[in-house]
């Protein structure tokens, strides 16, 4: 019984699949209006490293058709955007990994159960279903956490960059370079992910006609970091009203290693924490193992 309930299940989810994606349903207005504006958007500055493994080979397959599904029916995950550009991961590459996910943890348990029907093992059939859906909807919604973690620490290690970026800015200020060569030659010192996106959005204006401090804060609302998005609104007062913002960056600068400091204490302050109820679990452990013959001799000799 719950072997054909389970293929019937399969043969169902199968053919509605192919069905949709074989005659995918008619785009709803909002959605073909978003598109057509999409075409007039300035491409993104964040770049993606070229992946011709498997995950890539999802994205280019699953993940297209999951996503082509969802702007069909109007659903748009744009929150997930600046954690997406932060990882190196496109949108695509991130909805094969649900669906994958949530159907391995859909699968697993009918399996099992599958199994245990074989081996003649009499197992009620509204146990692996209702596992399965739990495990189902919580390998459906891991990445989606996993991207969140991900994306926190990859923002955290762009602001710590921005910081060090903002003294190279002053210091080329300080020796009489304009503002524009003041970004690039900043730019150009650095190493690493942060410094090689902050290089990209200031070639990319050679392309696009933008202005450095434009492009910065297109970066950063890409990426999610305010910071960045707050210090091309400063520098952009220095190249068009020709204002003397170098004490505002020097300023803008140490606080950005204030609150990195302060953030790198509160998670040492938090790791200490966590680490008061092994230390008294294991004093207790001690405890016992030093009373438990005392304890044991008294109550034998009553």
């Amino acid at each position: 019984m719950i072997v054909a309930l389970t293929l019937g299940a399969l043969v169902g989810l199968g053919g509605l699949l192919s069905w949709r994606l074989l005659f995918p349903p008619t785009p709803p207005l909002q959605a073909a209006i978003d598109r057509l504006n999409q075409r007039n958007q300035l491409a993104s500055i964040t770049g993606r490293d070229q992946d011709e493994g498997v995950t890539d080979l999802l994205g280019r397959t699953v993940g297209t058709s999951l996503s082509r599904l969802l702007r069909n029916l109007g659903l748009r995950m744009d929150s997930l955007e600046p954690d997406l550009n932060l990882v190196g991961r496109s949108l695509e590459q991130h909805l094969a990994q649900k669906a994958l996910l949530g159907l391995f943890g859909l699968s697993l348990p009918l399996l099992v159960g599958l199994m245990w029907s074989f081996a003649g093992l009499g197992v009620p059939l509204t146990i692996p279903v209702g596992v399965a859906v739990v495990l189902g909807v919580c390998f459906f919604f891991a990445p989606d956490l996993m991207l969140r973690s991900e994306a926190a620490e990859q923002r955290k290690a762009f602001k710590h960059a921005l910081g060090s970026f903002l003294d190279l800015v002053v210091i080329a200020l300080a020796g009489g370079a304009g503002v524009e060569s003041a970004l690039r030659d900043a730019a150009d010192i650095g190493r690493g992910w942060a410094y090689r996106q902050l290089r990209n959005a200031l070639e990319v204006t050679a392309l696009t006609g933008e202005t450095p401090w434009a492009a910065l804060a297109r970066l950063g609302a890409e990426v999610g970091v305010p910071e960045l998005v707050e210090l091309s609104a400063s520098i952009s007062l220095a190249g068009t009203e020709g204002a003397r913002v170098r004490d505002s960056l020097a300023v803008k600068a140490t606080s950005l290693r204030d609150h990195a400091l302060a953030e790198a204490e509160a998670e040492a302050e938090s790791t200490t924490e966590k680490m008061a109820l092994p230390v008294v679990l294991l004093f207790l452990g001690f405890l016992i193992l030093i009373g438990y013959p005392a304890v044991d001799a008294i109550l034998t000799t009553l």
